[in-house]
């Protein structure tokens, strides 16, 4: 049982499938034009969940 959880950690280790640099910064590209696209959208979401938690709070 040792020696396969071993195994496994040592192909783990050796496995070469992860991220390149290349996916890496277009992961980053994508992330930066979507905050940039709906900005305006996500802060105003935002502005209306605060507003919703300060009128429950002042309710209590």
């Amino acid at each position: 049982m040792k020696k396969e959880i071993q195994n496994i950690v040592k192909g783990f280790i050796k496995e070469e499938d992860g991220l390149g640099i290349v996916e890496l910064v277009l992961i980053i590209i994508i992330l930066i034009a979507l905050v940039v696209l709906f900005k305006g959208e996500v802060e105003k979401f935002i502005s209306e969940l605060f507003k919703k938690a300060t009128g429950k709070t002042n309710t209590l």
